[in-house]
């Protein structure tokens, strides 16, 4: 019988930002509830968020340990489905381990881990026991974004040579970790963390985006990691020079420290005949820039004649009419729901369409904290460029 997916949850609770954004991007489509929860390691605030959030009293516990254990003893009628994870980086590797060997699919925030080591041992886990792991790399959520990949797929810019990404935020332009900014705080805290602050936060999102969007891998980099605020740990702003497995080229900016600046991710690919260009800050719409044509602007919701038909998947991640705009939490909902159908496909023995298929997985995350490490590794060494390993 089809029903809702039942989730479970670490972390995220009350007055904690992303984990109401996952919760509202799981609930958009009707296809999820929540019915469990470890929610802080504060036990009151825990207790408060259960209650705001409906969960029962006997559904919350006190850890994602005995959350896991005691759900893992529940009827198959009654148990969670799978765990979303939204806690600091150094709490992610320890519940997706658990949930994975216990039967239970993941979704978790990126990166996906704070080591590759870590990375590589869910990945093995992942294909050991056939469970499913999604990575919520948001971007790639985005109908225009989707749209993109289809068009560079179908090779309407000829050969890829050129990719330009880049995300610089301003937060982190003053030393916010010592005033009392808890997010702040633990990102830049190595032990919590990771290697790096600005690639680890948010270069692990530019660098999916590239190789999303171009379908591309890189296969070497340049790096150079700076921290520009005084009495900051860990690095705050980075560059990086990359190169991509068909000869392209490309530059990765990613930076905390730039005063001013909000989410501005931005990617433009260029090939032998012409390029796209889309920002998230425009996210309904995608320019593209043909050698012999004028410019033109694909925009979400269109029911364009060919040959400017949008893509089926641009069209499946598609929620509202043209002229509405959708955003962050739309792109959010599609991962989830992609997420939802294939794994509901899984439980009822049906193969999942490649469009339901299409959301990042632990493979995005184990090149995740690949690009974290090697980019780490670039800049401290004095060698020009850097093998990507993985």
């Amino acid at each position: 019988m089809k029903r809702k997916l039942r989730m479970g949850m670490v972390g995220g609770g009350k007055d904690a930002f992303i984990g109401a954004v996952h919760r509202i991007a799981a609930f958009m489509d009707g296809k999820i509830e929540l019915v469990c929860g470890a929610f802080s390691i504060d036990p009151e605030i825990s207790r408060q968020s259960a209650e705001e959030l409906f969960v029962a009293p006997d559904r919350l516990y006190v850890n994602y340990e005995e959350m896991i254990a005691k759900e893992a003893q529940l009827p198959e009628g009654e148990r969670m489905d799978f765990l979303t994870i939204v806690t600091p980086n150094f709490l992610h590797f320890g519940p997706a381990k658990l949930a994975l060997e216990n039967g239970f699919d993941v979704v978790v925030e990126k990166p996906m881990t704070v080591t590759l080591d870590e990375a590589k041992e869910l990945k093995t886990i992942v294909e050991k026991t056939g469970r499913t792991l999604c990575l919520t790399h948001t971007y790639s959520g985005y109908p225009m974004v989707k749209q993109a990949k289809a068009m560079v797929k179908d090779g309407h810019f000829g050969k890829i040579r050129k990719i330009v990404v880049e995300y610089p935020q301003g937060w982190l332009s003053r030393l916010s970790e010592r005033e009392g900014n808890a997010g702040a705080a633990w990102r830049a805290d190595p032990k919590k963390s990771g290697l790096s602050l600005v690639m680890g936060d948010i270069g692990t999102h530019a660098a999916h985006l590239a190789e999303y969007v171009s379908g591309l891998k890189i296969t070497e980099l340049c790096a150079d990691l700076s921290t520009l605020v005084e009495g900051r740990i860990l690095d705050d702003d980075g560059s990086v020079l990359l190169r991509f497995d068909n000869g392209a080229k490309g530059v990765l900016m990613a930076s905390q420290i730039s005063a001013g600046e909000e989410n501005a991710v931005r990617i433009r690919i260029y090939g032998e005949k012409g390029g796209l260009e889309w920002a998230n800050e425009d996210p309904n719409n995608l320019i593209i820039k043909m050698l012999d044509q004028p410019r033109q602007l694909y925009r979400t919701g269109n029911a364009y004649a060919a040959p400017y038909t949008l893509s089926s998947f641009a069209t499946h991640n598609t929620r509202i009419p043209a002229g509405h705009p959708e955003g962050l939490l739309e792109a959010f909902a599609n991962i989830y729901r992609n997420f939802a159908a294939t794994t509901s496909a899984k439980r009822e023995g049906r193969t999942p369409s490649p469009e339901e298929l299409d959301f990042p997985s632990v493979d995005d995350g184990v090149r995740g904290m690949a690009f974290v490490q090697n980019v780490v590794a670039s800049n401290a060494s004095n060698e020009k460029w850097t093998k990507f390993e993985v």
